[in-house]
């Protein structure tokens, strides 16, 4: 783990000198390409902006409900196509049609049916987040070990039992595996939303600083959140999903 962490930390130094060379020495246009350095003084300056605080809850909120939603739609959602065969044999063709769709494509949608914003905004995280959880809920099903089930329902248990105690915990590390996917993608698709719909978060603060003349310095310090606030929550997530599954993650690294 510390030999990973060191590992990182030499490729964010080694891109951090790249960019500050390749912009420095003029082989990229400095007002395209700031220095890495100048970047990162602009990231610590939008901390003492409130408009950009307050674009960055705002898309932290939107996030957050989004996501909340998504998983409690996908993981019963799931659970119920995966464990009812006939229910998810006809659902099977809606599933696979819907999925390819990107949300980017339904803002426009999105914006005719929600008056809110944030709504907008939720709708397509939700619509996003849904689909990374709900696969993995159902590839999860698929190899919870039948042996496992016959033998509990031979003791007399029903359904619902073997579902609760054998199913739901044999999946519960591809579920949150899942989520985590899911929290990067609606990270990018409420930006995105943004971007396109307005109505303030940072999607919104990174295109008006592309307003009279542009402001290159503090898009990519803006991105720069985004991506730190990206890598922050995959890691929360990480963490959280080994701690609550540690027997999973032994038998993963058993195997390698």
């Amino acid at each position: 783990m510390k030999t990973r962490a060191v590992r990182g930390a030499v490729g964010v130094a080694g891109a951090v000198a790249v960019i500050e060379l390749v912009s420095r020495t003029g082989l990229v246009d400095e007002t395209a390409l700031p220095p890495a350095s100048i970047i990162v003084a602009r990231a610590v300056e939008q901390l003492g902006d409130a408009e950009f605080r307050d674009g960055l809850a705002s898309t932290l909120g939107a996030w957050a409900g989004g996501m909340l939603i998504a998983i409690g739609v996908a993981v019963p959602l799931g659970l119920a196509l995966g464990s009812i065969r006939w229910l998810g044999d006809a659902s099977r063709v809606v599933v696979e049609l819907m999925r390819p769709i990107p949300s980017v494509a339904l803002i426009p949608l999105a914006i005719v049916i929600f008056a809110s914003t944030t709504n907008v905004k939720m709708s397509l995280i939700v619509y996003a987040g849904t689909w990374p959880i709900l696969i993995n809920t159902l590839y999860a099903l698929r190899e919870v070990d039948p042996l496992a089930k016959d033998t509990l329902r031979s003791f007399g248990f029903g359904r619902l039992a073997v579902l609760w105690r054998v199913t739901m915990p044999s999946a519960a590390p591809f579920v949150t595996t899942g989520i985590r996917i899911s929290a990067s993608v609606g990270l990018i698709v409420v930006i995105s939303a943004e971007l396109f719909a307005g109505g303030g978060g940072l999607g919104t603060y990174l295109s008006r600083t592309q307003s009279g003349g542009g402001r290159t310095d503090l898009l990519l310090a803006g991105a720069l959140w985004a991506g730190l606030i990206g890598l922050v929550i995959n890691v929360v997530l990480v963490w959280a999903e080994r701690k609550a599954f540690r027997w999973h993650s032994a038998r993963i690294e058993g195997r390698a």
